[in-house]
């Protein structure tokens, strides 16, 4: 089989500043998918396949499907669903760099006034908490053979300070796929350490709660689906082996060995491998992050 390392990514979509909110990624309704393809207000839509618009890989479903019910108004949905897909053109091409056939990449990253350093920077003091939600796109299933990195924040080190995975993990062989536990979210540690696990169960929504304390270095996983409140479901944990970091992207991967490479090549996850040619993606809601727990 090829290794793929397939990777769409969203942050969050600034659209107001509520007390203690830093981001809000709930995508109000008045916003239109082809603000994607300027690059221009919150969202930074460069990395992705060279050949098509950002509103190809990335869409705002508008009526026709429903976010997570966790933060209604007054009972009703205030946010679009976020749609993210990848396929056979989402090859992404960095400047004065190789094409990177290892990934397939879509990734929306977080501006303000142009600036993505800029929202790095407020997001590492003290403790901030990362919310998003996530759904089964039912026309764009995952394939499980395949490891996908759902959500992590990447420092500029490429390590992740958390992660959230599902499928089955690289290796170099191959394992038996797909793995035991490939059908749950496995939320990992900068070590990648397993903290909480959970079935992915379709057709409903799993919302998340990360608490990353900077200074004392720890991680707080809360949980919930559909519109139940997140209660912790891991006690406060040390994570130690990160370094004073930056925020990086939501991102999915795919990643599998491919046997026809080198042996060289095939530890090489950015650069080489073979896309299998499906088309998959998730949906996205309830994004946004706040200082310290407080909730918008």
């Amino acid at each position: 089989m090829g290794r793929i390392s397939n990777f769409l990514s969203i942050f969050s979509y600034v659209v107001s500043v509520t007390s203690g909110t830093i981001y809000d990624g709930r995508v109000p309704y008045s916003a239109s998918s082809a603000a994607l393809d300027t690059s221009t207000g919150p969202f930074l839509t460069a990395v992705k396949g060279q050949n098509e618009s950002a509103s190809y890989y990335s869409e705002f479903l508008g009526h026709s499907a429903l976010p997570t019910s966790l933060w209604n108004e007054r009972g009703r949905p205030s946010e679009q669903v976020i749609s993210i897909k990848i396929d056979n053109t989402s090859v992404f091409v960095p400047g004065g760099g190789p094409p990177q056939y290892g990934f397939r990449r879509t990734e929306l990253i977080a501006q303000k006034n142009g600036n993505s350093t800029a929202v790095d920077e407020e997001m590492e003091i003290g403790t901030t908490v990362f919310h998003f939600s996530i759904k089964a796109d039912p026309e764009r299933p995952l394939n499980y053979s395949h490891e996908y990195q759902i959500v992590f924040i990447e420092p500029s080190d490429g390590t992740h300070v958390f992660g959230i995975q599902l499928g089955s993990p690289f290796t170099n062989p191959t394992s038996q796929l797909p793995a035991k536990n490939a059908h749950s979210f496995k939320v990992l540690d900068h070590a990648l350490n397993v903290r909480f696990t959970t079935p992915f169960v379709p057709l409903v929504w799993h919302n998340f709660a990360i608490a990353v304390d900077w200074q004392n270095r720890t991680l707080t996983v809360s949980y919930s689906i559909e519109g139940f409140p997140t209660r912790v479901v891991t006690p406060t944990v040390g994570n130690p082996t990160v370094t004073a970091g930056t925020v990086g992207d939501f991102h999915f991967g795919l990643p599998l060995v491919n046997p026809q490479d080198s042996t060289v090549d095939q530890g090489d996850v950015v650069h080489h491998g073979i896309q299998e040619g499906t088309t998959e993606g998730l949906f996205y809601s309830g994004v946004f992050v706040d200082k310290g727990g407080q909730s918008s």
